[in-house]
């Protein structure tokens, strides 16, 4: 380790009641996503005090700060704001029901510990290249009801905070990624490094249309809405044994409604449908075969489907630990190892994303491991289930503090001698889109129609 590693760790250990007591903050008052208006500023705030350049009111609340060289590549470091719906987390917020169950503080406080350590002038003088720090809006899913109200409210890409982001061009000046999340995968280990694949989705609201009659007098005369919804929905369970396990496929289905009144035979059904899978394709694949069951039961019954394809998250391209993140590791034990003062949490363990590990959730993680090389890593710290009402922080130097010194080294070790590790990283990066492509392709394979890149 040398004395610009060692001076990192230090500025954040001399600042951990800091970083605690903004972690402890942004936990007490949750925000649904692209509603996280006091979230923001309290980054905002933050990053300012620091002397970063802070662009605020991106895609409607995401924060950006900025320490810009004009040579050198640019690192940004991702914090997500949102919290997940959870109105019976012991902490949820009882106006708009979210809760930090998912643990997005976390990486926030991680975020802004980081950046304590990367304003430093002494460490500026290392570094070959930027920093950024992004506090992003709505990872969680936005249903349709709401996607529908933000669509009014000037928000394009309604499904999901960083891709409209990508679409307006903010993250134009980032050449390399960095993120973290809590533990998404059974790890024992106190921290997971890398990237593991990951599914995608899509989503629909499909709206069954049926025919009012007299329950009791002519149900005959009518046409059951529900009876359409739950026989697609029937043909949806038995497709399933055709999924193949390599493509970890999953279904889920919400009824938002089904009728209006219990006498009478109900005449519109409204459900999203959701569809997970390890590949774009795969996604498409099965989306064309919910299609043909919703198709198919209408048919059957004489009714009619209309639907509306909501965008949702790209499967992440897997990425191995880079060595520069392994060596990060090993600095942060050695000087766990060193210390003996009460703040620390003893010896820690890791170990390596491998190939075959894979996360069957969805993060819009995934649409920027299609535009850049995304280092991850995922932390311990809590026990409960994700986006459970029994989730909670029980180590706060794993989940806050450790976390923010791993981004700040690796940080550090990508940007140093020049930048060479940074470079490397991405000159052997192949991204699939960049932002012209992405957004054309966004327009393509969900429901929106565009002229000129304005909604028409």
């Amino acid at each position: 380790m040398d004395l610009i590693e060692q001076r990192i760790l230090d500025i954040i250990d001399r600042h951990r009641e800091e970083i605690l007591s903004f972690a402890k903050d942004i936990e007490q008052h949750p925000e649904p996503g692209f509603e996280e208006m006091r979230t923001a500023e309290k980054a905002a705030e933050f990053l300012s005090s620091l002397g970063y350049e802070v662009q605020s009111g991106l895609a409607r609340t995401g924060v950006r700060g900025d320490w810009i060289k004009k040579e050198g590549p640019n690192v940004t470091i991702i914090g997500e704001m949102d919290a997940i719906g959870c109105r019976t987390h012991p902490k949820a917020d009882p106006e708009n029901g979210t809760a930090h169950a998912c643990g997005h503080h976390a990486q926030l406080a991680a975020m802004i510990g980081a950046s304590l350590a990367l304003a430093d002038e002494d460490v500026r003088a290392s570094l070959s290249g930027s920093v950024s720090f992004f506090s992003v809006p709505a990872e969680e899913y936005i249903d349709a009801g709401k996607r529908e109200r933000l669509k009014k409210e000037g928000i394009v890409f309604t499904g999901s905070g960083k891709s409209e982001l990508i679409r307006l061009g903010a993250f134009d000046r980032t050449n390399l990624v960095m993120t973290t999340h809590v533990h998404m995968v059974p790890v024992k280990e106190d921290f997971y490094l890398g990237n593991p694949a990951c599914n995608g989705f899509t989503a629909e609201k499909v709206i069954v249309r049926g025919k009012a009659a007299h329950a009791a007098i002519d149900p005959w005369n009518g046409v059951n809405a529900l009876s359409i919804t739950t026989s697609a929905i029937q043909m949806m369970g038995l497709m399933r044994e055709t999924f193949r396990e390599e493509d970890h496929a999953r279904l889920h289905n919400v009824i938002r409604k089904a009728g209006d009144v219990l006498n009478s035979v109900p005449d519109e059904a409204v459900v999203e449908t959701k569809v997970r899978a390890s590949s774009l394709k795969r996604i498409e694949e099965i989306r064309d075969m919910v299609d043909r069951a919703y198709d198919g039961a209408a048919y059957a019954f004489g009714g009619t489907v209309e639907r509306e394809v909501l965008q949702g998250y790209m499967p992440i391209l897997p990425r191995k630990a880079d060595r520069v993140m392994v060596e990060a590791m090993q600095d942060l034990k050695n000087w766990i190892q060193k210390k003996s003062d009460q703040n620390t949490s003893g010896d820690l363990s890791w170990r390596e994303v491998q190939e075959g590990d894979f996360n069957n959730a969805c993060t819009d993680v995934g649409d920027l491991s299609h535009l850049f090389p995304v280092l991850n890593f995922t932390f311990s710290g809590f026990e409960g289930k994700l986006h459970g009402a029994d989730f909670r922080i029980v180590d706060e130097e794993k989940a806050y503090i450790l976390p923010a010194m791993l981004l700040a080294l690796t940080t550090y070790k990508l940007l140093k001698n020049g930048a060479s590790e940074a470079k490397k990283i991405i000159e052997d990066f192949h991204p699939v889109f960049d932002r012209e492509s992405y957004v054309r392709y966004v327009q393509e394979h969900h429901s929106y129609s565009h002229i000129d890149g304005k909604e028409s």
